[in-house]
């Protein structure tokens, strides 16, 4: 179950999937790696900060690229 709602500046783990074009499992994925944080929320209902997101999707899309 995912948080309806998150603070300004934050994103839920469905909006983040949804941004990052990838599950929502993948994304836990991502935080148990290290690679994104959680920024609030709960531990099963999480928050991350949008420049985060937005960080690793620049960073993905780099590697892509190359």
């Amino acid at each position: 179950m995912d948080s309806v709602y998150a603070p300004p500046g934050h994103l839920t783990t469905r909006q983040v999937a949804q941004a990052l074009g990838i599950a929502p499992d993948s994304v836990r994925q991502l935080v148990r790696r290290g690679q994104l944080t959680r920024a609030g929320g709960s531990p099963r209902q999480p928050w991350f900060a949008a420049r985060d997101v937005a960080a690793l999707h620049a960073t993905r899309r780099v590697q892509a690229a190359a």
